[in-house]
């Protein structure tokens, strides 16, 4: 008779018990500042005039709270023209406040810019769209940014002006 092998499974990791892992915490949520301009209504909302054609900017902004919080604000605009009149303007800026517990440093950075954007995002898209939509026009549905490609080309563009001053 042949003899079986026994099979032996991969070391895992261990387990610590105790240790709590890395956490995000959202604190609160909320509008910081909110505009709709139809400069040219009713003329702009016109059917013959045709869909405007849509610039969209997304920004990030930051801020360290005193208490260890971290306030992460995700700025939208968007911009509709017809031509060179312009048909709507509506800008948010939607926040969140958010607490690291067990965080490495070095993890904070993208935490801040790419996981708290991240969960930002569905709220301020869900007011863009109200927005535009109660101004008259069909809502804007803006597609989930890339915050990590966002993320990477601002560490390269903040090293490539270290480079510059050195």
């Amino acid at each position: 008779m042949a003899k079986k092998k026994k099979e032996t499974k991969p070391a895992e990791e261990p387990v610590v018990e105790g240790q709590p892992g890395p956490m995000l915490q959202v604190l609160a949520q909320y509008t910081k500042d909110q505009s709709f301009e139809n400069p040219n209504a009713p003329d702009s909302l016109r059917s013959e005039q045709g869909a405007p054609a849509i610039n969209i900017a997304i920004e990030i902004g930051r801020q360290m709270m005193a208490d260890d919080a971290v306030e992460v604000t995700l700025i939208l605009k968007a911009d509709a023209k017809h031509g060179d009149t312009t048909a709507f303007i509506a800008e948010l800026e939607y926040a969140g406040l958010f607490a690291f517990r067990n965080v490495n440093i070095e993890e904070i950075q993208p935490l801040i810019m790419i996981e708290c954007p991240r969960l930002l995002f569905p709220f301020a898209r869900q007011i863009m769209a109200e927005m535009t939509q109660g101004g008259g026009f069909p809502p804007i549905m803006l597609e989930p940014p890339d915050f990590a490609a966002m993320f990477r080309d601002e560490m390269m563009r903040r090293a490539a002006e270290a480079e510059n001053i050195n």
